[in-house]
């Protein structure tokens, strides 16, 4: 027995009032994702809590099995993970931002224009290695991964994940000044080794003859970084480890990589995989499928739906929606029902209207051999609640599916 989850990063929503009070999970034409509750069973899932919005980080430790109230260290560490890069014990890493700001270093936009990745790799190449006079012991590894992000890593002597962001998290505010979050003489010291990282990236960034091409064609110059999420790897055990199985993540973006293998999963690159909307969901099932015989677990994420919301385009949020369909129905032409599972949710609901993630329950629906098929009919927040799963935690969903596919133990005697 195989199981295959399919995330749609974001893809649940609250209702539109452009879209008649409806979600685009309810609007979007998607007949394969829909032939999935109809052969199944279904029910809503809270991340982390009833309540409690969830990063992509979070959602996902939870969604493997892991609690991240016992194993989440912050987040930069999966950027650089998922990015393939080594992260050794005592590393700092950070997600960040390519930014545009002013001379003042006030932010004008945090994702200096969604920034493609050719630019984006060649202002990195500047900034990987670079030293500090400073602090000539720490070593600097910077990565571009998708679009502006981008992965961070310091090594050295006395650091710490305790220390706070730079990115102020809207535009027409300043860079943040990075504090220490405790009163260690290493929170302190890594404090100011980022604050002077920002300015030392800043000076490289602002004149790169890749900014001023930006410039000259009307592009926002990507000519700052910010910082966030420090983190180290979690100490878990991995799954594999725990379920005695071979899984895979199929991502392309750092994050959903990262978390992966911080628990024991393997990555693979698939051509025309972006994290992007322009991103082939067709190859990414294929990829899958392909994978099947020699993993038992398979993770597919897709992006796109949380860019859209995002971005606060719901019809956007409808077209990836409608993407991901076509990864459904691959699956479904494709793979034996008799001996694989499929299960399709999101990892949190994030509001076109609000931008921002949201602590509502997301729908899931899980289809395969044996399964007590309930009474739901299409793939909603609002069709998904009637189903027979009930309302479940992130952190049950690794456990029911290993049961399905026979890799659980017994609890007890």
């Amino acid at each position: 027995m195989k199981a295959i989850i399919v995330i749609g990063d974001g893809m649940a929503d609250r209702p539109i009032s452009e879209l008649g009070g409806k979600t685009p999970l309810q609007v979007a034409r998607k007949p394969s994702i829909d032939k999935l509750p109809r052969l199944g069973i279904s029910g809503i899932m809270d991340p982390i809590s009833p309540g409690i919005p969830a990063g992509s980080d979070t959602s996902h430790l939870a969604i493997l099995g892991y609690d991240p109230y016992k194993y989440y260290q912050g987040r930069g560490a999966f950027e650089a993970l998922g990015a393939g890069l080594e992260v050794g014990l005592g590393d700092i890493s950070f997600r960040g931002n390519f930014a545009t700001v002013d001379n003042d270093l006030v932010v004008t936009d945090r994702r200096a224009g969604r920034i493609g990745n050719s630019d984006a790799d060649e202002l990195a190449k500047s900034l990987d290695g670079i030293r500090l006079d400073d602090f000539p012991d720490v070593q600097v590894v910077f990565k571009h991964t998708v679009e502006h992000r981008c992965a961070i890593i310091l090594k050295g002597p006395r650091l710490s994940r305790m220390v706070s962001d730079s990115d102020p998290e809207g535009e027409r505010q300043k860079i943040h000044v990075v504090k220490n979050l405790d009163q260690s003489s290493e929170a302190l010291r890594t404090s100011s080794i980022i604050n002077e990282l920002t300015k030392r990236f800043h000076q490289i960034l602002e004149n790169h003859p890749v900014n001023t091409r930006r410039r000259v064609a009307g592009l926002p110059p990507a000519n700052a970084i910010l910082f966030r999420g420090a983190g180290t790897v979690p100490k878990a055990t991995p799954i594999t480890e725990t379920y005695n199985i071979k899984a895979l993540v199929i991502a392309a973006g750092a994050l959903y990589k990262g978390v992966c293998r911080a628990v024991g999963m393997d990555t693979i690159e698939v051509k025309g995989a972006t994290g992007t909307y322009e991103t082939d969901t067709v190859a990414k099932a294929r990829a899958a499928v392909e994978s099947l015989s020699k993993y038992d677990y398979i993770l597919v994420h897709v992006k796109g739906t949380d860019n859209a919301a995002h971005d606060g385009n719901f019809k956007q949020k409808i077209a990836m929606i409608e993407k991901i369909d076509a990864l459904i129905d691959y699956l479904l032409k494709n793979v034996d029902l008799s001996e694989t599972f499929i299960a399709i949710t999101a990892d949190h609901t994030t509001s076109c209207d609000w931008k921002e993630h949201m602590g509502d329950p997301v729908p899931i629906s899980i289809t395969g051999p044996e399964i007590r098929v309930d009474s739901v009919e299409r793939f909603s927040e609002v069709d998904c609640a009637q189903g027979g799963l009930g309302r479940i935690r992130g952190i049950n969903i690794t456990p029911i599916l290993m049961d399905l596919i026979g890799k659980s133990k017994k609890f007890g005697e």
